[in-house]
């Protein structure tokens, strides 16, 4: 199993980053012949330790596809993928698994919850299943970050939209993983609900030191993040750094629908 050595870069702030995850010469394929569709295409792209990452492109760009693979949810059909200094290319399915258990943490559009179970047991099934004991410290910090204190008591049932998934951040967190994948995790709230779960996602970087990654068809989502990566036709096609609500609408209007400057 190859290995790689953690590449310094410069984030916003202007201190020294290492390479969260990486992609390179990453080709997914499915099918053969001439039902062969490409849905990854040469995608090479470094993800930095303690930045929020936004994956954007129209539908059938790939960015759902990008996510999956990065966070080891599907395979490459060519290329190299790492999660930090560990290539997860043509890694064994236990291990595999071990790496997703204890380094990478997921938010989806569906909160996922179990309905049994109030918000403080959501949030640990995760650790209480890998039988990992949680650090009590930084849960207090996380609950606090995303505003659950007065909340833990209550099942899902008991709560808003916005704070289930509030509670999916929270688990997501918990374990203390060396990044989070957002898949349009505020895809099915509310505009004021979708902007408070972005925020603490936002405050999760900032004071947290977390690295998030998140796929997003919504300009204003992409604008809480650090940097934007635009996909279309299974390629990179942009890259923006410190992005806004604006500038990414903008830009989005530039791209006709294969991703080409208009």
């Amino acid at each position: 199993m190859a290995t790689a050595v953690p590449i310094p870069s410069t984030g916003r702030s202007g201190a020294v980053a290492t390479v969260a995850a990486r992609a390179e010469g990453v080709v997914k394929a499915y099918g053969a012949g001439e039902t062969r569709v490409v849905a990854l295409d040469r995608v090479t792209i470094d993800v930095r330790r303690g930045e929020f990452t936004a994956i954007m492109g129209p539908s059938g760009s790939g960015k759902s596809t990008l996510m999956h693979c990065l966070a080891g949810l599907d395979t490459v059909s060519s290329g190299r993928i790492w999660i930090g200094s560990t290539e997860i290319t043509g890694l064994k399915d236990k291990k595999l698994t071990k790496l997703r258990r204890d380094h990478i943490g997921f938010i989806f559009q569906a909160f996922n919850l179990l309905p049994t179970l109030n918000a403080i047991e959501n949030i640990t099934l995760p650790m209480d299943i890998a039988g990992r004991k949680a650090d009590t410290e930084w849960l207090d910090r996380v609950v606090t970050t995303v505003g659950l204190a007065d909340r833990l008591k209550h099942r899902p049932n008991q709560l808003s939209g916005g704070q289930q998934q509030r509670v999916a951040v929270a688990r997501a967190l918990a374990a203390r993983p060396e990044i989070i994948f957002g898949d349009e995790p505020t895809g099915n709230l509310d505009s004021r609900a979708g902007a408070e779960v972005l925020g603490f996602l936002r405050r999760s970087v900032d004071e947290l030191g977390q690295t998030i990654v998140m796929v997003t068809h919504d300009p204003v989502a992409a604008g809480y993040a650090d940097r934007v990566l635009y996909l279309a036709d299974g390629r990179v096609v942009d890259d923006m750094a410190e992005p806004t609500a604006e500038l990414v609408l903008d830009r989005m209007r530039r791209f006709d629908a294969r991703g080409r400057v208009s």
